[in-house]
């Protein structure tokens, strides 16, 4: 098995237009090898985007543990700033599956891009600790949702679940949402614009948000907690026209990244342990931060009520039905 990770670069943004609509036809590549009996057993080369996050080692683990090998797919792993990003390259065929969170999916398909949603991955925690959350500095006065109001706070990627969910906390707190300053930044360089002024808060997963709280830098909100709870953080997508030409594929990687996240809800130590070379992590950064929740399925009362939310902030002009963006 090989991995590749290499950043998806602007240029595939280009062709979100193009692809409007449709995407490529032509399956995934096949190559040809030889199994332990000496019998010819064919291979489906897949490339598939990722965020360079911590949930995303699971897929890692999966290439090492030989579970895609398994289900006869040889992977490749590429990386982009958020999920919106990867979706244009999805659509246009150079990535036949992506992660990518579900407010992305539902603004793709609301935009008429045949985008879909096959299966279930990681999922934020509906109490306790949680894997996503804001943090400011300790001296910065900002203790709680209600401080970020007019405040700068920085996100990976504009209008999607962070910036919404922000948005509700403070409006719940008695705050002005429309007040608050998002800019966009990618995570690992938060943590520094957070130290140098740049930035007020911060919207981070872990590790991320680990390496806050090891600095000193106060919680202010686990904000899917308090809005949608449980939500999944991420799911794994696929363009239709690759699901509609190449049905029996797209089910047998499904198949495969199902027992994928299986395997990671019950090895969480396996995961850790793939994040010292799939993130480069520090041995002992990765033995603290969080690990998701894995699994196919999803929460649909919180996926309904990231919909509304999405529509209550002027990012979808309808609330998505359930019975039909479900897998």
């Amino acid at each position: 098995m090989r991995t590749r990770m290499c950043v998806l670069t602007a240029g595939v943004l280009l062709a979100l237009t193009a692809c409007s609509s449709g995407g490529s036809d032509a399956p995934a590549d096949s190559t040809t090898g030889s199994g332990e009996s000496g019998a010819a057993t064919e291979t489906t080369e897949i490339q598939m985007g990722v965020l360079p996050i911590v949930p995303s080692a699971a897929l890692q683990l999966g290439i090492d543990e030989g579970i895609f090998a398994d289900h006869g797919f040889d992977v490749s792993l590429e990386t982009g700033q958020g999920g919106a990003a990867l979706l244009p390259a999805v659509m246009s065929g150079q990535l036949q599956f992506a992660i990518s969170n579900p407010l992305s999916i539902m603004l793709a398909q609301e935009q008429g891009l045949d985008i879909r949603m096959v299966t279930g991955y990681s999922h934020s925690n509906a109490e306790g600790d949680d894997v996503t959350s804001v943090w400011a500095k300790a001296d910065s006065g900002i203790a709680s949702p209600a401080d970020l109001a007019g405040k700068t706070v920085a996100v990976n990627t504009l209008k999607t679940m962070g910036e919404i969910s922000i948005k509700e906390i403070v409006s719940k707190a008695g705050g002005d949402p429309d007040s608050i300053n998002f800019v966009e930044l990618g995570f690992p360089d938060m943590p520094a614009a957070l130290e140098s002024g740049n930035i007020d808060a911060a919207w981070v997963p872990e590790p991320f948000q680990t390496i806050f709280k090891d600095s000193g830098a106060n919680l202010v909100a686990y904000n899917y907690q308090e809005t949608m709870p449980g939500v999944p953080t991420m799911s794994v997508i696929t363009a239709g026209p690759l699901a509609e030409s190449d049905p029996d594929m797209v089910q047998e990687f499904v198949a495969a990244v199902d027992e994928v996240t299986t395997f990671a809800e019950d090895n969480p130590d396996k995961v850790r342990a793939t994040l010292t070379t799939f993130l480069d992590m520090d041995e002992e950064l990765a033995n603290k931060v969080l690990v998701e929740h894995f699994g196919a399925q999803m929460n649909e009362d919180s996926l309904q009520a990231l919909s509304d939310l999405s529509v209550k902030y002027g990012l979808l002009k309808e609330p998505v039905d359930m019975a039909t963006f479900m897998p």
